[in-house]
């Protein structure tokens, strides 16, 4: 028998399998700290909604997990996203590792880690692969994916 927290791991990505963001919003706790390469820190509201956003957008996608492992206070998984980036209609298949930290039964951190090079010589094609290991492009492919972020929370609260 898995423990919980494992099952809980579980769930999340199921959910986002099946592109089911309430059902990973479910997993995380309310004050829940979210990380990642890409959208940097994210706390509470901002990270489900991020997910929802990620959800709601996602083209030719597919996403498997595996490694799934958890104790009491923390847990770790692999997973695999394969999707099209909107904004320039390129696959991407991105390799991510992920670490957990629970509290009462949801999760109050999720740390995910990739190498962003990587996704952007995917995402952005020439120009990521010659310029996306540099800082300052890095910081440009932060800075729009919290704008877009920001952008689609504004239109959540006005609809």
């Amino acid at each position: 028998m898995s423990h919980p927290n494992t099952e809980l791991i579980e769930r999340f990505y199921t959910a986002f399998q099946q592109r089911d963001a309430e059902a990973m919003a479910a997993c995380y706790a309310d004050d829940v700290v979210f990380s990642d390469p890409a959208f940097g820190e994210l706390r509470g509201e901002e990270a489900r909604d991020m997910w929802r956003m990620l959800v709601s957008r996602a083209q030719d996608f597919s996403l498997t997990f595996d490694g799934v492992q958890a104790d009491e206070r923390e847990g770790r998984a692999h997973w695999v996203a394969r999707y099209t980036f909107s904004q320039t209609g390129r696959m991407v298949v991105n390799r991510i590792d992920a670490r957990f930290v629970f509290r009462d039964g949801r999760i109050v951190e999720h740390r995910d880690s990739f190498d962003l090079w990587r996704w952007a010589r995917q995402a952005l094609g020439v120009k990521g692969a010659v310029l996306g290991w540099t800082p300052f492009v890095q910081r440009a492919i932060r800075a729009q994916a919290k704008k877009g972020l920001e952008l689609y929370r504004r239109r959540q609260r006005r609809a």
